[in-house]
């Protein structure tokens, strides 16, 4: 990558401090935004009322705002893009500013052919929907998805029958937890990837980024040349305090990120 690629900004999923921000969403944006993260990215929303952790839409983009933090993509449940409820998802992140309407996991889906290509119309459909809006919707790694059926992995099942606006979040320590190759399965699908997350993997619980086996540099390499990524989502942390997201996010800078 040259000097004067523009670096892709890295967020934070809000799951790595779900304790501190249960307990205090603006003191958490807050630790977030001094930290360095220039974005968050909450998770769990089902689409069955218009807030987030009990928090109304335009009072949760006022602590954004304040903080000069982005709404960096949102992990839904599947049943949040489907029948009413998608109105109402749309409308959370369009308040919100996120652009990206991520499923989560979907563990029960992924168990069998025909319950992919289930979510594979699902995601089809959504993203479909979400084009004229700006909007896309997607999938994100856990180690299940990288079962096999055959020579293919649920994960390849997926995204070999989604079309290319369908976003693949991978998730590099997921993937390599599940036995997957991250980086393989990276260059197999060039450009899905517009937001991709990133943890390590190998090493204990309290370790980060650039603690374990994953290769740093062959993974920035083909996310920047062949998935030109919006943001990288840091996704490290026991849930509670924000010593982890705070050493993750300072190895990155010491590789230039």
């Amino acid at each position: 990558m040259s000097e004067t690629t523009k670096k892709v900004p890295i967020g934070l999923q809000l799951y790595s401090v779900r304790d501190e921000v249960t307990k205090d969403l603006p003191f958490a944006f807050e630790s977030i935004a001094k930290i360095g993260y220039a974005g968050v990215e909450p998770y769990g929303y089902d689409g069955e009322k218009l807030e987030w952790m009990g928090w109304e839409p335009h009072q949760m983009r006022t602590v954004l705002d304040d903080n000069g933090l982005a709404c960096c993509g949102m992990h839904v449940r599947t049943e949040a893009l489907m029948g009413e409820k998608l109105q109402r998802t749309v409308e959370l992140n369009q308040i919100l500013g996120s652009h990206f309407l991520i499923i989560a996991a979907d563990q029960a889906r992924m168990s069998s052919v025909d319950r992919i290509m289930e979510l594979a119309d699902i995601l089809d459909r959504t993203a479909e929907t979400l084009k004229p809006l700006g909007m896309w919707t997607g999938y994100h790694a856990h180690p299940f998805d990288f079962v096999h059926f055959g020579s293919e992995t649920a994960w390849e099942i997926l995204f070999s029958n989604t079309c290319a606006d369908v976003v693949m979040q991978m998730d590099n320590g997921n993937c390599a937890n599940g036995d997957g190759d991250p980086n393989g399965i990276l260059r197999k699908f060039p450009g899905r990837g517009r937001t991709l997350h990133i943890k390590d993997y190998g090493a204990g619980p309290d370790a980060v980024i650039g603690e374990g086996l994953a290769n740093w540099d062959e993974f920035f390499e083909i996310a920047e040349t062949l998935h030109h990524p919006e943001w990288y989502v840091v996704e490290e942390g026991t849930g509670t305090g924000f010593d982890i997201p705070r050493r993750s996010l300072a190895a990155l800078r010491r590789m230039g990120k």
